[in-house]
């Protein structure tokens, strides 16, 4: 239990790093919990030598306590060490259940603001401090939205309204995983003044982050340079077992708020710095495939070429016509009776107006029978739908009409299983603007 450190200049590739906070073993055990690490330019906290440093801010759990505290450790290197700050604990309620700092500035009380929840309480407090060192509780939120698990990783952030003349509203972000909904993280929209969270949305309102099995713990980061909001989420298998890491990290996405009938909904897309980034790399080719026309029941393979390798960025739009369900068939095995094939079907079902990703043959038996298949309602009742779906070897993530909705999840095909197939069914379809960018040699 300690914080790894990794670097990258482009969000693609990473370079690992020594532990930045390795966990101490003694009578009073402390294992390094979630938090974040906020860039402390003019040295509010007395911690830094010659400008602005590195201040980790933590939670501390002690298992031997079973006590869970909040700690700063603060970097001169650029976060390649840390030292622990001689007067933590900066927050202990004396309880069990405490944790997951997440600190940003705040520009209108000038002041760092921490948010940090109650997890069985289902609660977040917000903090506010001058130095990151003496913390100020400002106020509470809670028993709102989903509370069937305790709630985790909190993150609050403000992001821009599309297509509102700059008009930005604030987004908190909570995890909560449990038997009922496994991996889930849900958001509040609302507003952020004076310390104070209000919530848009009546309390027993739910919103979704993301509508996989595995997308959680997720934090943005602030302040990046031209104001961008960027997120990376923790792909957790659970006892879908990966080898030899035994998780990863999503793509990163670009966030932002969009007004629809129901009110301010949460868009999540690939971030555009990624994208930018991929046309300067070498050996990653896009593939035109254009148009292509389904009839009822037809399926036709998609170029080896572009999708052999495994790893792929496939966007394009379906247009599957009244009653018929239309999509992918992708991580496929080849030859073989119909019954003993392996794939795993991304589709979009006209009659529910539903997009949906069926893991029922993919061949692995450790899925979980009741995550075989993950759905999504799609806003309107259009028979068209846009999709960008995202697959590297096992991780799947499919974004839908520009990210309004997103699937996150994992697929543990045989080794050679990397054939991809349109299809319709139940009607004829349309795949339009199909196009396959090849991230094998990425």
């Amino acid at each position: 239990m300690s914080w790894g450190h990794a670097v990258s200049k482009d969000l693609v590739h990473w370079e690992h790093l020594p532990i930045a906070i390795p966990e101490k073993i003694d009578k009073d055990t402390t294992w390094i919990f979630s938090g974040c690490a906020v860039w402390d330019r003019n040295n509010s906290s007395g911690f830094c030598r010659g400008g602005g440093c590195m201040v980790a801010v933590y939670t501390a759990h002690q298992p031997n306590r079973k006590k869970e505290m909040q700690y700063v450790a603060y970097s001169n290197d650029g976060g390649m060490t840390y030292t622990n700050y001689s007067g933590n604990p900066v927050i202990d309620l004396q309880k069990k259940d405490f944790r997951d700092p997440n600190v940003t500035w705040n520009e209108e009380l000038k002041k760092w603001v921490m948010v940090v929840v109650l997890p069985t309480e289902h609660k977040a407090r917000f903090y506010a401090s001058n130095n990151l060192k003496e913390w100020e509780l400002l106020s509470e939120f809670g028993n709102a939205g989903y509370t069937g698990a305790a709630w985790e990783c909190p993150a609050l952030i403000q992001l821009p309204v599309e297509g509102a003349g700059g008009k930005k509203k604030w987004a908190l972000l909570i995890s909560a995983a449990g038997p009922k909904k496994g991996t889930f993280m849900q958001y509040f929209v609302g507003d952020f003044t004076k310390g104070t969270f209000k919530n848009d949305n009546p309390p027993d309102t739910v919103l979704t982050v993301d509508y996989g099995d595995c997308f959680y713990a997720a934090i943005p980061w602030n302040n990046l340079p031209g104001d961008e909001k960027i997120l990376i989420g923790w792909m957790v298998p659970g006892s879908q077992n990966t080898f030899p890491w035994k998780v990863q990290m999503s793509i990163p996405r670009d966030l932002s708020l969009r007004e629809t009938k129901e009110g301010l909904r949460l868009v999540q897309q690939p971030s555009a710095l990624v994208k930018d980034k991929l046309k300067d790399f070498d050996g990653s080719p896009v593939t035109e495939v254009g148009e292509l026309t389904l009839r009822d029941g037809e399926e036709k393979a998609l170029d080896e070429k572009a999708v052999g390798g495994g790893a792929y960025w496939l966007e394009a739009e379906l247009d599957a016509g009244q009653g018929a369900v239309a999509g992918f068939r992708i991580a496929r095995s080849k030859g073989g009776s119909p019954d003993s094939l392996v794939q795993t079907e991304i589709g979009y079902d006209a009659v529910k107006h539903q997009v949906y990703v069926d893991r029922s043959h993919t061949g692995d038996e450790k899925i979980r029978k009741d995550h075989l298949r993950q759905t999504v309602d799609v806003t309107g009742k259009s028979s068209k739908v846009r999709l960008e779906i995202l697959f590297d070897k096992s991780s799947l993530e499919v974004f839908v009409n520009g990210g309004e909705k997103v699937i996150t999840t994992y697929v543990f095909a045989p080794v050679g299983a990397n054939g991809v197939s349109a299809f319709a069914s139940g009607g004829g379809a349309v795949i339009k603007s199909l196009k396959v960018r090849d991230l094998q040699k990425l």
